[in-house]
């Protein structure tokens, strides 16, 4: 009796630590604590595709993508910092170097064409990289992977944001929202 008294303890603490990547160095947030996706607030990074308009300027307008350093090359201006900026200070920035010599009164319009990929790995049937969509939840993600495979934990989800180093440990919802960037793990059931 004492003997699977402690096998069942042993289990229990290996299935605790397995389930937690980097025993407790992850974070574990409660159903209710998620941020939702605010893209007047989101910040831009490389693989973001960005459409500009310059109006009456048609060879200044087109789609553009931050490069691995932050930066957007634009034609006449050159290189533009977008790295971290929000849409709203990306356009500004631009305006302010077109104003600085190129154009009179230029009106620059801004917005995300593209979001960067989301990542999915695990116990998933395809894992690999996915174009983010608007509204996307990890159920969404995981239906685009072909669903589960049959050994997936889908209790909780293990989520890496774009930018942070650590995985947050979330309960698997309909609503769990996954943001651009972001790396879903989907982790395996012991029993």
């Amino acid at each position: 009796m004492r003997l699977l008294s402690l096998f069942a303890l042993l289990a229990l603490m290996f299935s605790a630590c397995a389930s937690t990547p980097g025993g407790s160095n992850s974070n574990i947030v409660e159903a209710g604590q998620r941020e939702p996706f605010d893209a007047a607030q989101y910040l831009l990074g490389p693989g973001d595709r960005i459409r500009l308009i310059v109006y009456n300027e048609a060879d200044l307008s087109g789609e553009f993508t931050i490069d691995g350093a932050g930066q957007v090359s634009l034609p006449l201006i050159g290189e533009v910092e977008a790295n971290g900026l929000t849409v709203s200070e990306w356009r500004q920035a631009v305006d302010a170097k077109l104003r600085g010599g190129y154009l009179k009164d230029p009106r620059v319009s801004a917005e995300v064409a593209a979001y960067r990929p989301y990542y999915i790995l695990g116990e998933v049937e395809r894992a690999g990289t996915y174009p983010y969509q608007s509204g996307l939840t990890v159920l969404n993600a995981v239906a685009t992977a072909e669903g589960f495979t049959y050994r997936a934990n889908q209790k909780y989800v293990f989520i890496r944001r774009d930018g942070e180093s650590v995985e947050t440990r979330y309960d698997l919802t309909s609503t769990t929202p996954v943001r651009p960037g972001d790396t879903i793990r989907i982790g395996e059931r012991f029993f």
